[in-house]
């Protein structure tokens, strides 16, 4: 008789950072992380480092209180490892080795100061986690400093770590802009890492810097409220920090509700640093991560091939594992797209084969919901989706290719129009034709393995042909034949059936 699999054991970090205290848990180490939990106390350890050199007593206070609660969580829910860090503030202040002695006697573990250079790879290393293939300089904005490092694919330079987190500027500057400005332009004028940045991606890594994103997603009117892979022109985030600046000067941020009121007084500093990093790195492009050095420290525990999987898939695939009726047949869409790629000549980009892939992996998930709303439910379900390794568009061509799966493709059945502002129209079309072509297969194979590698595409002139093997023809109907001509006529062609 076999033993039943042993289940994978929870993994957590701790992350004691200058300005928050915060408990993650993932479902299990894996190349694509599950966030089962995600708990933060803004406790402030970086508020009077630069000035007084210790950790305020109130906030070491409510970061061991925090950390109580964190172990206790950790141990109600069974967690199987957990790993803890620490941050500039423990780093820098003179009782920050009394402070991590208390906390790693709640928390039962050792916890790792980490060292500027540190730092910086392991959030380097978290963009690399959940940002395909990126090119450009990763900023880790905290509390207490800020993170440069130069990343290009999985290649990782040598970072640099420089007083300027929000807690600090404000600290050492006396709560004063103006000082602090004078304080930002001295510090980052000969920083080397930022001289390679012209013209490439500037990722912003950080809870403040996600704030400053989630106020420009919404005074934007932008259709997405995911944070991660949120990507705005540089020139417009300088006009946008410039503009949140001169508010913060006005005393205007009071009323912004969309941000935690511990973290309003810090916006301005977060968003000076963002304006001289544009003036002296001149970026194209900035892109908002909410993948770092929490993320960053298990891909590097992690072995190297699973380190050398494609996020976006792996994530894919546990959705698929998760809700969708047979992970098999999944895998056999993935190869009957692929022939019909190939015979129709679709030219396709690698990142286009990439998100073929993902939507045909995803393909099933609604079947649970109401007949009605699947394509809704799927639609909401893809673009809000917790993973990374995929741009803004990519999650709205997965997400329409997997709608017209189950909407259909008639007018009446249109998504969103804010959906579709993402995505241009060839990209609106190549998602019609996925759709036709899912709406095809599952009609086929009810979503059962062991179906669609028995049939096969044939193309002859302008005609497009599905050939059922001999043991498949009952499977052949009316319906079937429709939609078929349907998925022909999107490329072309003519569509028929063949009996073999």
């Amino acid at each position: 008789m076999k033993r039943p699999r042993k289940r994978a054991s929870s993994v957590a970090v701790i992350d004691i950072g200058s300005n928050s205290v915060r408990l993650v848990v993932y479902q299990k180490m894996a190349r694509s992380l599950i966030t089962i939990f995600n708990e933060k106390a803004l406790c402030g350890l970086g508020r009077e480092v630069q000035s007084t050199g210790l950790l305020a007593p109130d906030a070491v206070a409510r970061a061991l209180t925090a950390l109580r609660r964190f172990r206790a969580l950790c141990r109600v829910m069974k967690v199987g490892r957990v790993h803890a860090i620490a941050t500039a503030a423990c780093r820098d202040a003179s009782n920050g080795p009394d402070f991590i002695a208390k906390a790693e006697r709640i928390c039962g573990c050792r916890i790792e100061i980490l060292t500027g250079p540190r730092e910086a790879y392991l959030s380097a290393l978290g963009v690399v986690s959940g940002i395909h293939k990126p090119n450009g300089i990763v900023g880790d904005l905290g509390g207490g400093s800020l993170e440069l490092i130069d990343v290009h694919g999985n290649r990782v330079r040598r970072g640099v770590t420089l007083p300027l987190g929000s807690l600090a500027l404000q600290d050492v500057s006396q709560k004063s802009v103006k000082r602090a400005e004078r304080i930002v332009k001295a510090d980052l004028a000969g920083v080397a890492q930022l001289k390679a940045g012209s013209g490439r991606t500037f990722y912003a890594v950080g809870g403040t810097w996600r704030a400053l994103a989630r106020i420009h997603i919404i005074q934007s009117g932008y259709p997405l409220r995911v944070m991660h892979g949120y990507s705005v022109p540089a020139a417009d985030a300088l006009d946008f920090a410039q503009r949140l600046r001169r508010l913060a000067a006005a005393d205007m941020l009071a009323d912004i509700e969309a941000i935690a009121d511990a973290r309003r007084p810090l916006l301005a500093y977060a968003a000076l640093v963002l304006e001289h990093i544009i003036h002296v790195a001149k970026p194209k492009t900035i892109v908002f991560s909410t993948f770092g050095v929490r993320e960053g420290l298990l891909y590097a525990k992690l072995p190297q091939a699973e380190r050398s999987k494609d996020g976006l898939i792996c994530a894919a695939q546990s959705l698929n594992e998760l809700l969708s009726r047979s992970t098999r047949h999944a895998q056999e869409l993935i190869g009957w797209t692929d022939r019909l790629v190939r015979v129709i000549r679709l030219k396709e980009t690698e990142e286009d084969r990439r998100l073929r892939h993902t939507a045909c992996l995803l393909s099933d998930i609604g079947w649970r919901v109401h007949p009605d709303y699947r394509g809704e439910q799927t639609l909401n379900l893809i673009t809000n989706g917790n993973f990374g390794s995929i741009s803004h568009q990519g999650r709205a061509f997965v997400a329409l290719s997997v709608f017209y799966r189950y909407a259909g493709l008639s007018e009446q059945n249109e998504p969103p129009a804010i959906i579709q502002q993402l995505v241009p129209p060839a990209m609106v079309e190549r998602a019609r034709l996925l759709g036709a072509a899912f709406r095809v297969a599952h009609l086929i194979s009810a979503a059962r393995p062991g179906v669609l590698p028995l049939t096969h595409f044939r193309s002859q002139g302008r005609k497009l042909m599905l050939v059922f093997e001999h043991r498949m023809v009952d499977l052949v109907a009316d319906r079937v034949g429709s939609r078929f001509k349907q998925l022909a006529r999107l490329v072309g062609r003519a569509g028929s059936i063949v009996r073999r």
